[in-house]
């Protein structure tokens, strides 16, 4: 991509983090540590939909049951090592309309294959703003460590992620450790099938009881549709009386630019 289209995309990307929060049920994804290709922009749509969620209100903020989550995710990669994504998150309300969320920006830097490491590692800064009508921490800041592996049709991504509150009743209360993982199998050169898990524990200074954590388990499967597509599909079942019960997640990417392979 030119350099005035870099400049053009960082200039969006400030101004979009300047309105910029957790990943919630919003962007519900295991990161793997391989950055989008420098020259490349990656444009995916997140849709997930709540069956069995909350249904009550909690510090002011919409109950989850039967809520439509859209996000736009754009991702930029700058160079071998360095990509930024920027978001923008909607809901849906059940005879309400849609509502604008918020947005964030995640900053991300990896370790290029050419230092030929054992395994796949970046870390990404997530920061943002949700309005408080979806979370009480309207300001959030998300440190999430990747580290991933593919050893012939087996792959595995662990996010061991940090999470800290900026603004709200939860500021005081430090980082919370909120641990992602998928382990996948190739089926078929074209599918993966695999299982994803996605945890809030509490405070790494001492965990919340075990009623009060977010344990969510989706299968999921991932399709090959080319070197430019993501094509991911699952189911999560909730796991604790804190967690949504049952969700449904879609998430479909293309990539722009660069020397085609295909």
């Amino acid at each position: 991509m030119p350099k005035s289209a870099n400049r053009l995309f960082l200039a969006l990307t400030l101004l979009w983090a300047g309105s910029a929060f957790a990943q919630g049920n919003y962007e519900v994804q295991v990161y793997g540590s391989d950055p989008v290709p420098p020259g490349n922009t990656m444009v995916e749509l997140h849709s997930n939909f709540t069956f069995q969620g909350s249904k009550e209100t909690t510090d002011g903020t919409l109950p989850t049951n039967h809520q439509w989550h859209e996000t736009l995710e754009v991702t930029h990669g700058f160079s071998e090592w360095f990509e930024t994504g920027v978001y923008l998150f909607t809901n849906h309300q059940p005879n309400q309309g849609f509502y604008f969320v918020g947005t964030h920006i995640r900053p991300r830097f990896s370790i290029p294959d050419r230092y030929r490491l054992p395994v796949g590692l970046s870390i990404s800064n997530e920061i943002g703003y949700q309005r408080p009508l979806f979370s009480a921490d309207t300001w959030t800041w998300e440190i999430r460590p990747i580290i991933d592996k593919k050893a012939g049709k087996i792959y595995l991504s662990f996010n061991p992620t940090f999470d800290k509150s900026l603004h709200g009743p939860e500021q005081s209360t430090g980082y919370i450790f909120s641990p992602n993982f998928k382990g996948s199998y190739d089926v078929t050169r074209k599918l993966a099938a695999g299982i994803e898990y996605y945890g809030s524990y509490g405070p790494v200074t001492g965990f919340d009881p075990l009623r009060q954590q977010e344990h969510q388990i989706i299968p999921a499967i991932d399709l090959d549709l080319g070197p430019r597509w993501e094509f991911n599909f699952g189911v999560g079942v909730g796991m604790t009386g804190a967690t949504d019960h049952l969700l449904v997640k879609l998430i479909l990417g293309y990539r722009f630019g660069g020397k085609r392979k295909d």
